[in-house]
């Protein structure tokens, strides 16, 4: 009888031995909390992103909703984004007290559609927040463009992509970037995020921010909470940067090896120019999804749905009355796309087990 295969997950962290003696060696410090380890662990992402500021804290929720705090955005303002994302792009706006206007996506990447946006400005609007969806660049010339005509901030979720390229210029670095490091993305500390900005005072403040707004101890100037990270955290953070790069040329040349063999699908999209970094590999895939997703697994290979619900219909979204969203791309997508691994772990076998998976699954 033939061994049975190991199954092949949809992500899996890589954490190896150097992290370990990172932490050991934080532990063993006594400096726990946030500390010297995060100063450096900072100023390695700054230089990684091409920012003059990075601010970590502890989740990239809280990433977000710092630097919309210091943006100064809050009640009775609109901040523009996408429906077709994991909800904190929106529960970070409502965090502040603020007002998320969902626009539709562009079908070619199902990233925010910069015509939409223009076409969604109010006299409330403070901010474009774009979400480089799956480690893919949204269009950030044409965002951009929007914000300067318009005088709007701009707040990049960039949570899914680390070392994306928009026409060769790393996204985090057009607005304010915001990044996760949850562990199924494309580095991790655990949990904890970060922030980056060529702003100097956007930057104090966003310090400020997230150590409950003091500018020294017990001196609190502005509304702020504990968004802070720990050096355990940051520690791990300085292994995982290091291979960064080397993990997402990893997930960019597994992509392209699944993009030649996959049929009877739509493969994900990339402008020319751009760097994809491949936090999930997505393709559109038509018929009964659910029953794809049963033959992969039963063939030994993991899948998800990112996202199943478009924001904008979340029961605790639609609870809000925030109006009436009619966003036929973002809905028709919510029903057909389908994520494959993609993660560095995956040897050449396990491409092709997974694309020969889908390919017989399809057609199942």
């Amino acid at each position: 009888m033939a061994p049975e295969r190991e199954y092949i997950p949809i992500a899996r962290p890589l954490i190896g031995d150097e992290e370990k003696r990172a932490v050991l060696e934080v532990m063993d410090s006594g400096q726990l909390a946030q500390g010297p380890k995060t100063e450096v662990f900072e100023e390695a992402f700054a230089t990684f992103t091409g920012t003059r500021h990075a601010i970590a804290v502890n989740s990239g929720t809280s990433a977000l909703i710092v630097a919309l705090q210091g943006h100064n955005i809050g009640p009775g303002d609109e901040v523009i984004t996408t429906p077709f994302s994991f909800i904190a792009t929106a529960t970070s706006i409502l965090a502040v007290g603020a007002k998320p206007v969902f626009v539709d996506v562009d079908p070619f990447d199902l990233n925010i559609d910069p015509n939409a946006v223009e076409d969604a400005i109010t006299d409330e609007t403070r901010a474009i927040m774009p979400v480089h969806l799956y480690g893919g660049p949204a269009d950030m010339a044409s965002i951009m463009a929007i914000a300067a005509d318009n005088d709007l901030a701009v707040v990049e979720d960039a949570a899914q992509a680390h070392g994306a390229e928009f026409n060769g210029r790393r996204v985090g670095t057009f607005g304010t970037g915001c990044f996760s490091f949850y562990p199924t993305k494309n580095m991790t500390t655990g949990e904890g995020g970060m922030i980056t900005t060529d702003d100097d005072e956007l930057a104090a403040r966003c310090r400020q921010i997230r150590h409950h707004g003091q500018s020294r101890r017990y001196y609190h100037d502005v509304f702020g909470l504990n968004y802070r990270t720990t050096d355990i955290a940051s520690a791990i953070g300085l292994e995982q940067l290091k291979k960064l790069e080397g993990w997402n040329e990893r997930r960019i040349a597994n992509a392209r090896a699944l993009s030649g063999w996959l049929k009877h699908c739509q493969l994900p999209q990339v402008r020319e120019g751009d760097r994809h970094v491949f936090h999930q590999f997505t393709v559109r895939v038509s018929g009964d999804r659910d029953a794809l997703q049963q033959r992969l697994d039963a063939a030994g290979v993991g899948s998800s749905v990112h996202y199943p619900i478009p924001i904008h219909q979340q029961p605790a979204i639609t609870e809000l009355d925030l109006g009436d969203f009619h966003l036929p791309v973002a809905e028709a997508a919510a029903s057909s796309v389908l994520s494959l691994p993609v993660h560095p772990a995956l040897s050449e076998e396990d491409l092709v087990r997974v694309a020969g998976a889908f390919n017989q699954a399809v057609h199942a």
